[in-house]
């Protein structure tokens, strides 16, 4: 029985950089995995296929609405459906290769199978071949993710009602397509498949689309979904999907209860994720869990059970890549002895349409909750130039601080490359840098990052010089 100082189940962001951390600190570290391939769901049927399709559509859309205005003509453009898809799989092949190659580069061992635990020390791994691997270690770190939750009446058959995983690979375009769900996987499988002529519409439960994120955002967001085609119906209550053969029908109620029903020739479930914990053989350690279905974990990510920690999706809080791949570090390092810290409001959270939008730190609705008095900079991207020079002028930055000491409270992005521009206003809350010295810094003319130092000005108390 081969014996680890550290032991990772579950290949994805937090558990690949769980084991790199665990081998760079000198453990000697298995990594455990159920699939053929590395990364989890991000790698895989996630994040980095979900880009990769982000991007090649948002060309295909960018040379039918706005080639003609930069200059550039075609005399015969279509779209190469097979070729979208096939260059995403490329993507997710290569991100994999390289996830292997710092697996031998770390001197990790690799154990292809589906792990459970016979007790707190010790796990059984049964591959493919239905033989069976026992392992022992001294600790654990369970990095098992999440897999899509659906609602009472919806059962996902992966045929015609199905989620994000299998809209990855499909083989054709299809001409219509329903959306339950406006949270992040939802708005963005709608611009992906708006973008190539689907007719799409969401249904979604709350009054706002990416609900969780500053209202403003998402209201905001469902007027430039709207404008380029998306039917977006607020306050709809779904209870029931039907395959239909060749169609599928979704049956739900509006803010008033009256029935209604939509065709079309799939139902994606979009309606978040839950935690995965299928076979772990919990049930033979202490791991305790919590009332929604997560992990128990103390403020270290340890678990009820000596020995055994848990990080990522499976513990809850938001189901992000890199909040796992933060929590990673973090237990590997307390492990190590050192002091790490995370600042979960610190995080932030990225929606992937087009324009992007961003948002780290508190919302104003939630400010207005606490009864926290704030200050609004709030600047759009209409009137910055680099923003009029790439034809990229709407949404706006909306800075939230502090009106008596100036620190940053929370700063919410809807715009061009805003995935990128909320790094550093990351860099602000992180270190309780104030509102006036963030826009007291040089910023480079023309960059849409002046959009920020506009909003950093305003929410001082200072006026803007482009307003």
């Amino acid at each position: 029985m081969e014996e680890f100082d550290i032991t990772v189940i579950g290949s994805g962001p937090g558990g690949y950089v769980a084991a790199i951390r665990s081998a760079q600190l000198g453990y000697k570290t298995a990594l455990v995995e159920k699939y053929n391939t590395l990364g989890g769901t991000c790698t895989n049927v996630g994040c980095i296929p979900t880009k990769a399709l982000l991007d090649s559509t948002h060309h295909y859309a960018d040379a039918v609405k706005s080639f003609e205005n930069h200059g550039i003509e075609f005399t015969d453009l279509r779209l190469n459906f097979e070729q979208v898809f096939r260059r995403k799989t490329d993507v997710v092949a290569k991100n994999t290769q390289g996830l292997d190659f710092l697996m031998r580069k770390n001197k990790i061992k690799v154990i292809k199978g589906t792990g459970t635990f016979l007790n707190s020390e010790s796990l059984k791994i049964t591959h493919d071949d239905q033989t069976q691997t026992v392992i022992r270690s001294g600790k654990f770190i369970i990095a098992t993710g999440s897999k899509p939750a659906t609602i009472p009446g919806v059962s996902i058959d992966k045929k015609r009602i199905i989620t994000s995983t299998e809209a990855l690979v499909m083989k054709e375009k299809p001409e219509s397509m329903v959306i339950i769900g406006g949270g992040v996987i939802g708005v963005e499988m709608a611009s992906i498949f708006n973008r190539i002529g689907t007719k799409v519409t969401i249904l979604e439960y709350a009054d706002n689309l990416i609900a969780n994120m500053d209202h403003e955002l998402g209201s905001t967001l469902t007027k430039i979904l709207t404008k380029e085609g998306v039917e977006i119906r607020l306050n709809e209550a779904v209870y029931k999907t039907e395959n239909l053969g060749n169609k599928a029908k979704v049956y739900f109620k509006d803010k008033q209860g009256a029935e209604q029903e939509l065709t079309a020739d799939y139902i994606l479930v979009a309606v978040g994720r839950k935690p995965y914990i299928v076979d772990l053989g919990l049930e033979n350690t202490g791991v305790e869990m919590n009332g929604n279905g997560t992990i128990k974990v103390n403020e270290l990510l340890e678990t009820t059970a000596p020995n055994i920690f848990a990080i990522g999706d499976v513990i809850g809080g938001a189901m992000l890549a890199h909040k796992a791949e933060e929590e990673a570090v973090f237990v590997m390092e307390r492990i190590n002895g050192q002091k790490p810290h995370i600042h979960y409001d610190r995080i932030p959270s990225v929606v992937y349409t087009w324009p992007e939008v961003a948002s780290v730190g508190a919302t104003e609705e939630e400010l207005k909750k606490q009864g926290l008095e704030y200050n609004i900079g709030k600047f759009p991207f209409a009137v910055n130039a680099r923003a009029r020079a790439g034809m990229e002028t709407e949404g706006f930055v909306k800075v939230l601080s502090d009106p008596k000491y100036g620190e940053l409270l929370g700063v919410h992005i809807i715009g061009a490359r805003a995935a990128d521009l909320i790094a550093q206003a990351v860099v602000g809350l992180e270190y309780e840098v104030t509102a006036n010295d963030m826009a007291s810094i040089c910023y480079a003319h023309p960059t849409y990052s002046e959009v920020l130092k506009e909003a950093y000005t305003i929410a001082s108390g200072r006026p803007s010089l482009n307003i």
